[in-house]
């Protein structure tokens, strides 16, 4: 009967301590759910609130969704820290924690961290869009993407190329279509026998009589170099963007027939050579 007793007075006292334990922490517990529950609740609101903002205040929407899902994300976390803290968890040492994980991450993943970096920037500063056509870190191509770590360009062969964005970013880059026309230089010379006035004329003629020079900007036709055979000309005529390459391709086969049509020569290298023969 003893042990009987015995052991009705530790349930008792077990349950006493339950009682005791729920009389506590019940409050607690139960509010921390509540706030749990109307936390989420409001931050799920506010990060639509803020992803809608920054997709209307930021030039790309890829950057606008990121910085949108880290704020939703920061949140979330100082909502489950207070609520721990609201059931009596001690969250000094979780803190610690995390800022010791937040830099033993943030150590291990350098190099990405330094291209979303550079990757941000790109897309705040918009150095280049989508369908660009840009030159940098020794590679050249259409940009095809613009991510948060990389960007995507294919050159005219049809390779595709991946550039980590943090050198990107901190290195030259030249955009050949940012500007809504281009200029077009090409070097052509005539014979040193031919009348220099009259090739001129002609050159300039040519570049008249084609459609896609635009003939309110400053096209130039211009002597640049008495060279080893000929005498050297520059030909600079602007075009839309759009009808660089075309222009590009048909320039010389245009000018040389400019050229010939007004009687003058495109001379090639030519050495004489002298043979003395020395008697025995």
């Amino acid at each position: 009967m003893e042990e009987i007793s015995d052991i009705q007075v530790q349930m008792q006292s077990q349950v006493d301590k339950i009682i005791e334990l729920v009389t506590i922490y019940g409050g607690r517990f139960v509010l921390a759910i509540v706030v749990l529950i109307v936390g989420l609740w409001i931050i799920g609101r506010l990060s639509n609130l803020v992803r809608k903002s920054t997709v209307k205040g930021l030039p790309d929407e890829t950057l606008a969704k990121f910085l949108s899902n880290i704020f939703e994300v920061i949140l979330k976390v100082l909502l489950v820290i207070s609520v721990a803290s609201m059931v009596g968890i001690e969250t000094t040492s979780f803190v610690a924690v995390l800022g010791a994980a937040g830099l033993a991450v943030g150590l291990a993943l350098q190099g990405s961290l330094s291209n979303f970096a550079g990757g941000v920037m790109i897309l705040i500063f918009r150095p280049f869009k989508v369908s660009d056509y840009v030159e940098t870190q020794g590679l050249e191509g259409e940009v095809m993407d613009i991510g948060i770590f990389v960007t995507t360009l294919k050159t005219f062969d049809k390779r595709t190329l991946i550039i980590p964005n943090g050198p990107l970013a901190n290195g030259n880059i030249i955009n050949h279509t940012a500007s809504p026309i281009r200029a077009v230089e090409i070097a052509i010379g005539i014979s040193y026998s031919d009348d220099i006035a009259k090739g001129k004329i002609a050159m300039e003629n040519a570049l008249k009589q084609d459609p896609r020079i635009l003939q309110d900007e400053a096209n130039v036709v211009a002597v640049v170099d008495l060279g080893a055979s000929s005498v050297d000309f520059l030909v600079r005529g602007f075009v839309k963007t759009e009808d660089y390459w075309s222009f590009f391709f048909d320039a010389r086969p245009m000018l040389k027939a400019a050229v010939e049509e007004a009687g003058l020569t495109i001379p090639f290298p030519q050495r004489d050579i002298h043979v003395y023969q020395e008697s025995a």
